[in-house]
């Protein structure tokens, strides 16, 4: 090597002495590690910040952190590059005198104990002391956790490191305006809370149990719609509650009136008796405006049946030959007969044993004739099925009958009358009896059926034979001479107008015949007017007439 290239390597360690003169740490200092113990939150990044130092003259040639491992119950200082996958440590310090180090997303794991250490030209160098990671959660405290509806709830978030966070409420994922509210079932749920502007650094969620009263009670069918005749059927109850209803909490009403506890009721053979309005009543000790027990809506259960309870008549019951009769036939079923038959049984070997006679409700016989005599029924058919009524039996009323009624409404009108006839005649007759009755003879006597005078017209009967009428103004001379009558001369009673003179003056009576015309009151003089009647010419001559 020649004298120039002495120089030159002369001149290159002096520059390099002056480098190592100027730079920061190196003329002077003792070996050390400067850091401060951290508390973080999991789930958080943190910068671990630190500063390190030593001797002059040297340089660093690498850095490393460490954490304290328990492995196999003894302590190990783990290199951190080992310790992530993927790797979650970054140094971001230098090679002079930072030895920051950055923990991405904290795990309760990473909590621990760290060191830094160093190596430098002529020696290497660690941390007397470690640096203490706290690694803490936010934790989410509910007072009280389980409330009523309708009281009030208040949500604490607590953080174990002494900085202050600033956080947000959240449940099941939706913000929370207040953390103060009064609680409703809508509010039931899992709470947390987050850092502010960090929401993936949350608390573990606490569940908020809001009680309340049963709501939307329902009332199902199995099979549901129209349940046939026979059919089975299922009632079953549910609710939302908390806490749930149990099964003695339901209770199942038809028509209003209790019929069962449970949550289910089964009926296996249907009939239409099971027909009705039917709801459940649940109730699990928790009041809601003072109710302790909520109600479904009403639901109908309605049976399907083929026709039964057959009514069958006939109008008129009675009915002659010749004239018009009405078979009526009614059923109940469900849904209503659409359909009605009637038929006639008939014993005739050579046909059916049933004859079919019109369709309807209403079977009309225009003309009733033998030929129609006999039992009768119908059948009713819905879209369950058909049925037979039992059977009434058509009777015909004899021709004659129908005069009977006439008869004897004819007899008792007759009746009434000669009891009417017979009362006038013993009235008239009773009459009669009580007028005096006078007597006429030949010496013109006069006899009085009663010891009173009395100034009245009497009748007398005075029997004569049929001839031409003729009227005396005389008296009869003679009732002695003996009449020769022929036998076909039939005797007829004639009357005779007989007036009594009074021997009062004061108090006169006159005949239909002329007064007298010499003026003379004469007690003894009688008047009387006779008609006889049907008396033959020669019969006249005989009496000397």
């Amino acid at each position: 090597m020649n004298r120039l290239d002495l120089s030159g390597l002369f001149i290159m360690e002096s520059w390099m002495l002056m480098i190592l003169v100027v730079m920061p740490g190196v003329l002077s200092g003792p070996w050390r590690v400067t850091f401060q113990n951290q508390c973080a939150l999991r789930g958080a990044s943190i910068l671990l910040e630190c500063s390190y130092d030593y001797p002059s003259l040297q340089f660093v040639t690498s850095v490393k952190w460490s954490k304290v491992q328990h492995i196999s119950n003894s302590l190990w200082l783990v290199s951190l590059d080992s310790l992530s996958s993927p790797p979650q440590f970054k140094y971001v310090g230098n090679f002079y005198d930072n030895c920051a180090l950055e923990i991405y997303n904290l795990r309760p794991i990473d909590e621990g104990t760290y060191y830094f250490s160093f190596v430098t030209s002529l020696n290497r160098w660690r941390s007397k002391t470690p640096l203490y990671l706290q690694v803490k959660e936010l934790t989410t405290v509910v007072q009280p956790s389980i409330v009523t509806e309708g009281e009030m709830v208040t949500l604490t978030c607590v953080s174990g490191c002494p900085t202050s966070t600033n956080v947000v409420w959240f449940r099941d994922g939706h913000p929370v305006p207040k953390p103060v509210f009064q609680a409703g079932r809508e509010d039931a749920g899992r709470y947390y809370c987050a850092v502010l502007g960090q929401e993936t650094v949350r608390s573990n969620p606490v569940a908020l149990n809001v009680q309340y009263a049963p709501k939307k009670v329902r009332l199902s069918l199995s099979p549901s719609g129209n349940v046939p005749q026979g059919g089975s059927v299922t009632l079953t109850c549910s609710s939302e509650a908390n806490p749930l209803v149990s099964s003695n909490g339901y209770s199942l009403f038809k028509d209003g009136w209790f019929l069962s506890s449970g949550e289910q009721h089964t009926i296996s053979d249907v009939q239409p008796s099971h027909s009705g309005l039917y709801h459940c009543q649940a109730g699990n000790n928790i009041s809601w405006r003072g109710v302790d027990l909520m109600n479904s809506t009403k639901v109908h259960l309605d049976v399907w049946y083929q026709p039964t309870n057959f009514s069958v008549s006939v109008d008129p019951p009675q009915v002659a030959e010749g004239s018009s009769v009405n078979l009526t036939c009614s059923s109940a079923a469900n849904p209503a007969a659409v359909n009605y038959t009637w038929y006639k049984r008939t014993d005739d070997p050579s046909s059916s044993s049933m004859i079919l006679m019109g369709s309807g409700s209403v079977l009309t016989l225009p003309s009733l004739e033998a030929s129609d005599i006999g039992p009768y029924l119908c059948q009713a058919r819905n879209s369950i099925g058909e049925s037979f009524s039992a059977e009434v039996l058509l009777t015909m009323t004899e021709q004659g009958g129908r005069l009977l009624p006439v008869l004897a409404g004819l007899g008792a009108f007759v009746f009434v009358a000669l009891v009417i006839a017979l009362l006038f005649f013993w009235r008239k007759q009773r009459a009669h009896t009580e007028d005096k009755q006078i007597e006429v003879d030949s010496s013109g006597k006069k006899w009085s059926s009663s010891a009173e005078d009395q100034s009245d017209v009497h009748y007398a009967d005075i029997f004569t034979f049929s001839s031409p009428p003729f009227t005396t103004a005389a008296g009869v001379t003679s009732s002695k001479r003996k009449l020769n009558v022929p036998a076909s001369c039939e005797a007829e009673p004639i009357y005779s107008a007989v007036t009594f003179t009074p021997r009062n003056p004061s108090s006169q009576h006159y005949t239909n015949a002329s007064r007298s015309k010499t003026g003379e009151n004469n007690d003894s003089v009688i008047y009387s007017t006779v008609a006889i009647s049907s008396l033959s010419r020669s019969s006249q001559n005989e009496i000397g007439l």
